[in-house]
């Protein structure tokens, strides 16, 4: 089977057919669903999701985009629940940061300061982490080297910065999804054959980030099937190699 390790199944926009998505995504061979905590005002939803359906997963945290809501108490009585496999999706992102220097550095120093606490948390519960990086590779493996636990975690969205691939040695996983198959993705491509295999995990990152030949359109995790295909042309290993690989790196790390 395949396991979407990174779907946000509590966005708006699956309001209305999330049920027809599920079963598109179990009709392709998609078993196991992970929906990563990004902002506190949909994780009622995550939990009412993961609640209904035995195959779903929820993680509790905050995507730097949305650390304005971070409230660490509020967070705390959603962490025991038994569906609760992670802490994330946290980390840094830089892309969009103010034009003002000064502004700008304000952000990161706020950006890191939330990122460790979640880093912290999780290390605490011994929970495994779920990182988004963009744009941010050097503070982020700093603090990852610094603060993460025995637990590790999964770098979501891996951004094929090579440096990061030291991270394996402290338990840390490569999220791959759709952009693997775009065709500007030439660094991807280029560093998958240097993740190892045993850290390797599928993800779609659903609704965003659809992969080709479905790219602009609305993502769901029955399109985990066209990453699975690009990672078993790019390492060799066939279809069922490749789904019995990730589907064990999915439960040594989660659990599930």
């Amino acid at each position: 089977m395949i396991v979407d390790t990174h779907c946000h199944l509590d966005d708006h926009r699956y309001d209305e057919d999330l049920e027809t998505v599920l079963q598109r995504a179990r009709e392709k061979g998609v078993k196991r669903f992970i929906i990563p905590g990004a902002d506190p005002r949909t994780l009622e939803r995550a939990v009412e999701i993961a609640q209904k359906h035995e195959d779903v997963y929820f993680a509790v945290g905050v995507h730097p985009y949305d650390m304005e809501h971070y409230d660490r108490e509020y967070l705390e009585s959603f962490v025991d629940h038994p569906k609760c496999v992670a802490i994330g999706e946290c980390g840094l992102d830089y892309y969009r940061l103010p034009e003002d220097p000064s502004e700008a550095e304000a952000e990161k120093v706020r950006q890191k300061e939330v990122f460790v606490d979640q880093i912290e948390w999780a290390k605490a519960l011994k929970k495994p982490l779920i990182v988004h990086i963009r744009e941010a590779s050097a503070d982020s493996l700093a603090l990852l080297e610094e603060h993460a636990g025995e637990e590790g975690g999964v770098l979501h969205c891996y951004n094929a910065d090579a440096t990061l691939l030291k991270l394996a040695k402290r338990n840390f996983y490569y999220g791959i999804g759709g952009v693997l198959t775009f065709k500007n993705a030439r660094k991807l491509v280029n560093v998958f054959p240097q993740i190892p295999q045993e850290k390797l995990l599928i993800e779609t990152d659903a609704p965003y980030l659809t992969p080709h030949p479905f790219r602009g359109k609305r993502n769901e995790p029955a399109y985990c099937t066209y990453v699975a295909e690009k990672m078993c042309e790019l390492s060799g290993l066939s279809r069922e190699q490749m789904e019995t690989l990730t589907t064990t790196n999915v439960q040594r790390l989660f659990s599930i």
